[in-house]
């Protein structure tokens, strides 16, 4: 039982990440909008333009980024809840700042995280990525949470 509710709640947080994309040679992230013959129409989350990828473009989405670890990967949307809850629910640290303090607020966040394959570039991205997704309103943590308490009550 607990197990079904874990993958539940995993495909729900998952669900905040859908159709949201990177795209490589692009700042920011973009909402996937529809399809055309040799490429995705996507609309920025910054200033809502419109442009084609095309599938010369490297184009990842977000629900299907991990982050190194240790142990194994962790999935960004898990990173993202943990920024989240360490800031209650407010702006992460600014991508801009230096190396060392985007590291070490990361750790913070992730003490496993794999020093060797996670660079400061990488870092930079999530950070930049949290805040503008915050902006945006995509973040429902706190209803996932209010939904697994009334669960939990009914149990």
């Amino acid at each position: 039982m607990l197990q079904d509710f874990k993958l539940v709640k995993s495909i729900v947080m998952s669900e905040m990440l859908k159709g949201i994309l990177a795209v490589s040679g692009q700042s920011g992230l973009y909402k996937l909008i529809s399809q055309a013959k040799s490429s995705i129409i996507v609309e920025s989350l910054k200033d809502g333009k419109r442009m084609p990828a095309y599938a010369t473009s490297r184009i990842s989405a977000l629900e299907d980024i991990s982050i190194f670890t240790e142990e194994g990967d962790v999935k960004l949307i898990d990173v993202f809840k943990n920024i989240f809850e360490k800031e209650n629910g407010g702006q992460a640290i600014s991508h801009k700042s230096s190396g060392n303090e985007l590291k070490k607020y990361f750790e913070g966040i992730l003490p496993d995280y794999d020093k060797d394959r996670v660079y400061v570039s990488d870092i930079k991205k999530v950070y930049m990525w949290y805040n503008l997704l915050l902006e945006k309103d995509v973040f429902k943590f706190d209803e996932e949470e209010a939904t697994e308490e009334s669960k939990e009550a009914d149990a």
